[in-house]
């Protein structure tokens, strides 16, 4: 009889590059699409129109389409259909919020109308709005960060609110004058987009890729960070818009990140060593001068920064088309009588 031969001990299979990314980072999942939500159990979640407008066309969520109309329908008996549309665009983005949550045990972002950018005074109103949905579904204002856009009339209404405590996601951000005037005001938390970023210097600069640490989205992103850091903000740092792995895992060790479903599978399925690139620590040890934020610092550093000018304004026509299109959506499903 042969001797047996002990087996070795098996390798240990390395971690999923989205494990240890969840060591050293929030993660967040950019999707108004609760199902996969649940599949990648994010901590927090966040939504903007474009995703609230392809979710609301998925024939899994038509009840809750049909929930926010008869909601609107109930609020203003007899009204237009411009007007029901309205009231239930406003209430269908809190349902999915509140949906959201139901899966997360963190927040989740709502945005404020994209229309309203440039209106300090309405944006405040509508803020307070989409809070008292939420309260009044039960849910803590805790849990619920109100995206504005990071224009200087934006920020002031993310000032406002703050000091209620309605905490805030400032989105739509390109530049470091949107960062610090942020971080100056008291916002929870800014989302700057680094793949639209990577978008313009590709377009612009008629280039096909960048190296990830050299890609300009992920250095703006580096740079607002240690920024932040350096100079003891309490602001969160949130990268948002990625369009590959690797610029997430350039950002490893931001604060938070809000990564698609189709990037977070990526990163589920790829195991390789994760090294932490943002430091508060290495933040703290730069040599880094203050910038202003009044309003007259930030306009000059607006109309020097040709990217953010243009990608704000973009993302702000964007995401108010893509309003427009959930609205005609809602409208369409209401019955005939209802459009009379």
């Amino acid at each position: 009889m042969e001797n047996s031969v002990a087996p070795s001990d098996a390798t240990v299979e390395p971690k999923s590059l989205l494990e240890q990314l969840k060591e050293m980072t929030k993660v967040v999942a950019d999707t108004g699409d609760f199902l996969s939500i649940e599949k990648f159990r994010p901590y927090d979640a966040t939504t903007n129109p474009s995703l609230v407008q392809a979710a609301a066309q998925m024939p899994e969520y038509a009840d809750v389409v049909q929930s926010a109309l008869s909601f609107a329908k109930g609020q203003r008996p007899g009204g237009s259909a411009d007007e029901t549309a309205a009231i239930a665009l406003d209430h269908l983005a809190v349902e999915f919020g509140l949906r959201i949550l139901a899966v997360v045990p963190g927040r989740v972002s709502t945005e404020v109308d994209a229309r309203l950018s440039y209106d300090t005074a309405a944006s405040i109103e509508k803020a307070r709005l989409l809070i008292r949905k939420y309260e009044a579904a039960g849910q803590s204002r805790e849990r619920v960060l109100i995206k504005l856009a990071a224009t200087w009339e934006g920020i002031r209404a993310a000032e406002v609110l703050e000091k209620e405590g309605i905490h805030c996601n400032l989105t739509l951000l390109f530049g470091i004058h949107q960062a610090v005037a942020c971080a100056e005001a008291g916002v929870t938390l800014i989302s700057p987009f680094v793949g639209r970023i990577l978008d313009w210097y590709l377009k612009t600069e008629g280039r096909s890729s960048y190296p990830p640490a050299e890609d300009p989205g992920v250095r703006s992103v580096t740079q607002i960070y240690n920024y932040y850091k350096h100079f003891g903000y309490r602001t969160e740092v949130m990268g948002a818009s990625f369009r590959s792995i690797g610029e997430i895992t350039e950002l490893a060790g931001c604060d938070l990140l809000t990564i698609a479903p189709k990037l977070l599978k990526e990163l589920a399925e790829t195991r390789a060593p994760l090294p932490r690139k943002l430091s508060a620590v290495h933040a703290q040890s730069l040599s880094l001068s203050r910038i202003a934020s009044d309003e007259a610092s930030f306009s000059a550093m607006h109309a020097q920064n040709r990217m953010a000018q243009e990608k704000l304004a973009q993302g702000i026509e964007d995401f108010s088309k893509a309003i427009v299109s959930v609205e005609g959506l809602l409208k369409s499903r209401l019955q005939p009588s209802d459009k009379a």
